[in-house]
């Protein structure tokens, strides 16, 4: 009996090698995959518009051999920082949506179901109608709406915790509660302010990317690139957390310096999202979900994940959401006609599947 147990450990060794390779062949696959689709969606998004541009055209334009004033104007100062500002807001807001959902153990957690997003359009709408936050200059508006997702983020967190813990029922409730409360005052300064500020207010809170340029791009890149850097840094943690707080706690995780650092981290990345784009919901619910339904539940593979997928989905739906009607629609308005009828399926067929 003694000369056999070290074969059995060889099987069961050699067993376990194969199946970390093959996980991590499978999540090579997958993230490569990603990257190509948005590569290739990047590429096309430069091409399409109202004023084509030819594949040669922008190979020329951007190793210096084509030289054109308007394909340049148009390729350099419009398309290719929108295209960066989609993709930062995508990566954003999809990586916000998993932290929650799996620091609060809540599948349909996301930055606009849970009010966060109305909660920082109202910091920003405060700096747009009113100036406040001026001292910080040309940061007043991505200040403010950080400083209010935090406020947000923090109010649901408090209004959803019970003696028992955090209820995920209770936790939506309070969401859409807090949600509804700054909607109620974005639509009070709405009603109180002149014209033309009414008019940034209201195209403001449908999301869109017409006004984004190299300022927005590099206003937004600061914070949501450090949010989602400490996101990254807490992907072990985050996995522990999400199978259990006081698991996490047993192995030696500090539950409460994570929370703190996630909730920060997401108020950075949405904040500065809003700041640019306005709110567009339900990025934060639909992205995260498909890609649990890919790749399981590992965060490790999650987040570069939802960073990559994340900005593919919004640069599709700013070019359907551009060249679909004849009028350019707001992103926002599409991507929340595509969310509702995803979070019903959520709630209704698949949190089960993917949770448990």
């Amino acid at each position: 009996m003694k000369t056999k147990v070290p074969v059995m450990e060889d099987v069961s060794n050699d067993g376990m090698r194969d199946y970390h390779r093959r996980n991590k062949r499978k999540a090579a696959l997958i993230v490569t995959g990603t990257a190509l689709v948005l590569i290739a969606i990047v590429i096309s998004t430069m091409m399409i518009g109202k004023y084509p541009l030819s594949f040669g055209e922008i190979v020329g334009m951007l190793t210096g051999t084509h030289y054109d004033d308007t394909d340049n104007y148009i390729l350099f100062e419009t398309r290719i920082p929108r295209i960066l500002c989609c993709v930062l807001v995508g990566a954003a807001l999809s990586c916000a949506g998993l932290v929650m959902q799996s620091l609060f153990k809540n599948p349909m957690a996301s930055p606009s179901v849970l009010g966060i997003s109305n909660g920082a359009a109202f910091g920003a709408s405060l700096a747009i109608a009113f100036g406040v936050g001026s001292v910080f200059g040309g940061f007043a508006v991505p200040i403010m709406a950080f400083l209010f997702c935090c406020l947000t983020m923090v109010l649901v967190y408090v209004l959803g915790r019970t003696k028992y813990g955090v209820s995920p029922v209770t936790l939506l409730l309070a969401g859409v509660a807090v949600g509804a409360f700054f909607n109620g005052m974005v639509s009070l300064m709405q009603y109180v302010v002149e014209d033309d500020v009414l008019a940034s207010i209201v195209y403001w809170t449908m999301g869109s990317f017409n006004g984004c340029g190299w300022t927005s791009f590099f206003t937004a890149a600061i914070p949501i690139s450090i949010g989602l850097i400490m996101m990254m840094l807490c992907r072990r943690e985050l996995n522990l957390i999400s199978a259990g707080e006081t698991q996490a706690a047993n192995l030696g995780v500090d539950v409460k310096t994570i929370r703190i650092v996630l909730i920060v981290s997401t108020s950075l990345v949405v904040g500065g999202s809003v700041a640019i784009s306005g709110v567009i919901g339900f990025v934060g619910l639909i992205v995260p979900h498909i890609f649990r339904m890919l790749a399981g539940s590992d965060h490790k593979l999650l987040m570069p994940l939802c960073i990559l997928g994340g900005g593919a989905f919004m640069l599709v739906m700013d070019t359907i959401s551009r060249m679909a009607f004849e009028t350019a629609l707001p992103v926002g308005v599409l991507t929340s006609l595509l969310g509702a009828p995803f979070f019903v399926y959520v709630m209704r067929k698949r949190s089960r599947d993917v949770w448990e």
